[in-house]
Order: C-alpha cells, then sequence, then structure tokens
C-alpha cells in the first residue's frame, strides 16, 4: 500500500509535453508511478477529475522574510499553485541583525516593501542574528510552502556598519565583515545574494537603502566572495541607468554587470522585466540579458504571468506621495487629510498639482503617475472591474476628482489597484 493517489488529474508534467490525462502515485513523498496507477492501492486518494496537475509553481521574487514568521501557510502565494518562494529579494531581509540594531533591517523593509514595522515587531520572534541563524528559525516554523533564502546586501551593510551603512562607503575592516557572514550564508544553504541600486528604494525616513550607498566595487567583491562559498543567484533590482537615454551611462552600467557575472561565475537575476507597451522600457533590459549571456556570463529576467499590479491607498502609498503640497499633507493623520480634501479651496490646489505635475518616470514596485483608465477601485475579489476613467464618466466629473470621492467614500481606508 502507498500513501496517496492523485487520480483522473489533466497532467501538465512541465516538461513541454502535450497535457494528458494520468495518475499520480505518491510515497514516502515521492511520486512512484504516472499514468493508469489502478492496480495500486493508497491509503488516501484525490479525485482530481476535472483539474490540472501541475509540479508546484517557483515564484522566484516575493518577500516574504517577516511573513513567514506569523504565515504557517504563505498566503496567498499557496492558493496560486506556488510551492517554492524564493525570498530575500533587492538587498531586504531581517538578518544578520545584532538584537541592538533590529530597527536597521526593518527600516530597510518597511517603506521599501510595504511592510509595517509594527507588524514586524508584533509577529516576529527574534531569535537570531546571524544569516545561518535566521535560516534555523525558518527551517523550524511551521510551513506550507518552501523556501529559498537569499542574504540581502542592506543587511550586510547595516551588520557591518550600523548606521553609517546609510551613509558612508564600506571600508577594508567593514567589507571583511560582510564577506565573512556572505560566505557563512551561503555554506549554511542559503540561495544566494541580492542588492538593489533602483531610486525607488528608500527607507521610511526618505533615505536611501543601505544598499544604495555601496560601490560597484562592494557589490562586486560580495558576489566574488558568494562564489567562493560554493556559488548560487545574484539579484538586484535595477538603476534606471540601465535604460538612461545618455548611451555612455548606459554603457557603463550594462558593463559593469556584465564583468561581475562574467568575472564570478554568478547567475545574475532581475524582476521587473516586463513593462506593458513600452519597449523603451524593457528592450535595454533584454539587451543586457543578451550581452551578458553572449560574453560568457549567466543571466534571466524574472517575468509575470500576468500583468503586474500595485496596491494604492491613503493609509500606504499613492501616485501623488512626491508632489508638492500633496507631500507635507500626506504625513499627517487621515482625519486631517479628509478635512484638506474636503475644504473646496485646498482640494482645488492639490486637484491642480496632481493633474500638471510631472511625475518623472517610476521603476520597480512604486506608484505609477496615474494613469485613471488602469486604476481600479477594490469593490470585489474577482472581475469585471471598474475603472476611475469610468467611474469618472459616470458621475460626470474628471477622473482625478472621482478617484479622490470614491477614497473619501470609503473614509480614505479603502484600496486601489494600479494596473502598470
Amino acid at each position: 500500500m502507498i500513501d496517496l493517489i492523485v487520480r483522473g488529474g489533466e497532467l501538465i508534467d512541465g516538461t513541454g509535453a502535450p497535457r494528458r490525462r494520468a495518475d499520480l502515485a505518491i510515497d514516502a513523498g515521492e511520486i512512484v508511478e504516472i499514468g493508469d496507477v489502478s492496480g495500486r492501492v493508497a491509503r488516501r486518494t484525490i479525485d482530481a477529475e476535472g483539474h490540472v496537475v501541475t509540479p508546484g509553481f517557483i515564484d522566484a521574487h516575493t518577500h516574504m522574510d517577516a511573513q513567514v514568521a506569523w504565515d504557517p501557510l504563505g498566503e496567498s502565494s499557496c492558493f496560486h499553485g506556488v510551492t517554492t518562494a524564493i525570498m530575500g529579494n533587492c538587498g531586504f531581509t531581517l538578518a544578520p541583525a545584532r538584537a541592538h540594531e533590529r530597527h536597521l533591517v526593518v527600516r530597510n523593509l518597511e517603506r521599501a516593501e510595504d511592510i509595517a514595522a509594527e507588524a514586524m515587531e508584533a509577529g516576529i520572534d527574534w531569535c537570531w542574528e546571524t544569516f545561518p541563524e535566521y535560516m534555523d528559525f525558518v527551517d523550524r516554523v511551521p510551513k506550507g510552502i518552501n523556501y529559498g533564502c537569499q542574504i540581502g546586501h542592506s543587511a550586510l551593510r547595516t551588520w557591518a556598519m550600523g548606521e553609517r551603512a546609510f551613509e558612508e562607503q564600506a571600508n577594508e575592516a567593514d567589507l571583511a565583515c560582510m564577506v565573512t557572514e556572505v560566505e557563512a550564508a551561503m555554506r549554511a544553504g542559503a540561495f544566494g545574494l541580492s542588492t538593489s541600486v533602483s531610486p525607488s528604494h528608500a527607507t521610511s525616513d526618505d533615505r536611501p537603502v543601505a544598499s544604495r550607498i555601496a560601490s560597484w566595487d562592494e557589490i562586486a567583491h560580495l558576489v566574488a566572495a558568494m562564489g567562493r562559498a560554493g556559488g548560487g543567484a545574484f539579484e538586484l533590482a535595477h538603476s534606471p541607468d540601465v535604460r538612461d537615454a545618455d548611451p555612455a551611462r548606459r554603457e557603463a552600467y550594462m558593463r559593469r554587470l556584465t564583468r561581475i557575472a562574467v568575472d564570478t561565475g554568478a547567475m545574475v537575476t532581475f524582476g521587473l522585466l516586463a513593462f506593458g507597451a513600452d519597449d523603451h522600457l524593457w528592450r535595454p533590459i533584454v539587451e543586457l540579458l543578451d550581452r551578458i549571456n553572449a560574453e560568457g556570463g549567466r543571466a534571466w529576467g524574472q517575468v509575470h504571468t500576468r500583468q503586474f499590479g500595485l496596491l494604492l491607498s491613503f493609509e500606504t502609498r499613492l501616485p501623488f506621495d512626491g508632489l508638492p503640497e500633496w507631500h507635507t499633507l500626506r504625513q499627517g493623520p487621515l482625519e486631517e487629510q479628509k478635512r484638506a480634501l474636503r475644504d473646496p479651496e485646498r482640494r482645488r490646489r492639490l486637484v491642480g498639482i496632481a493633474t500638471t505635475a510631472d511625475y518623472g518616470q517610476a521603476i520597480g514596485a512604486e506608484a505609477r503617475p496615474p494613469v485613471w483608465n488602469a486604476i481600479f477601485p477594490l469593490e470585489s475579489a474577482l472581475p469585471p472591474f471598474r475603472s476611475i476613467e469610468s467611474i469618472a464618466k459616470e458621475r460626470g466629473v474628471a477622473p482625478i476628482d472621482a478617484f479622490l470621492d470614491v477614497a473619501l467614500e470609503r473614509d480614505l481606508r479603502g484600496f486601489f489597484m494600479q494596473s502598470v
């Protein structure tokens, strides 16, 4: 008798072979037979009739480093067929961190990845300092999915440099400290090393995250240390230099990253490859991938299986947060923001600023400049969704006014989805 039979499903096995109806026989955690297993008896049988049976999906870019402490299932990834999540991307991890400096890694994560400091303080049993100790913690807690852990550059800098990590270049002693921890992490089973050079990644007090202060020599030194300790993936969040209009600036960026990939042998990967129809945004990244691979390195882009979306709200972030007058308003409590938006004169000024502003180019996962046919109030979990543009037409008002009215109707506590 075996442990489990999954019977009658439509099998897509991930090899590229045509889908087919097949059973799976599983024993001791391994698939022991695929096909017609009618001759076998199992302790448990799952009727998969009408369902697709596939290998679990691997989500290569997550930020579940804190969530794993309080979520034993891995929601919502687990509900979408994800069985392995790679966390610790963009240089943000909760280790290494000394007990008296935990606020420094929290500062890196809080704004850049929209994880509230209060949630981390309340939900995490901080029982580690080094990265191998953090991996032991992840190994112990109940889990519904598997996790791969990358060690984050920002956390490495605060481990070695404390508050100086947000302002200074690393000296030789700092670098030696970081190298030691990278090597220890890789020998303990870390998946790789991550960093960010993206200007969209800032701390809760409006400073660049620690990795953005580092030199390219520092980055190359750490990637080389990873290679000496057994190798792994090097993940980074891009600088806008990768698509800069100045060819010399773009070339310098591509040359640096190509040299790191070729010289260290690390597998290089980066996210946010797809940007809709704006080929001037994604084409340089494809060119960079081709260049690294052509010159003997290894590079892969991380892409989405559907349109990428961002959550907006007055409780988190909005497209207007960096604009004059808006920035000051958004620092205040929600009650103060409500009063301002209900004051006709103040609202006219805010609407005028939001309507005529030069938002610049958005990078990474921050809020985009408002495109009103691609911003939707979250009224239900399933489509169809109504865009702010369509709501504005129904009400006979400008889209910015429709957005603010819908937000006020929900006491500024509702969410909007912004498609990218």
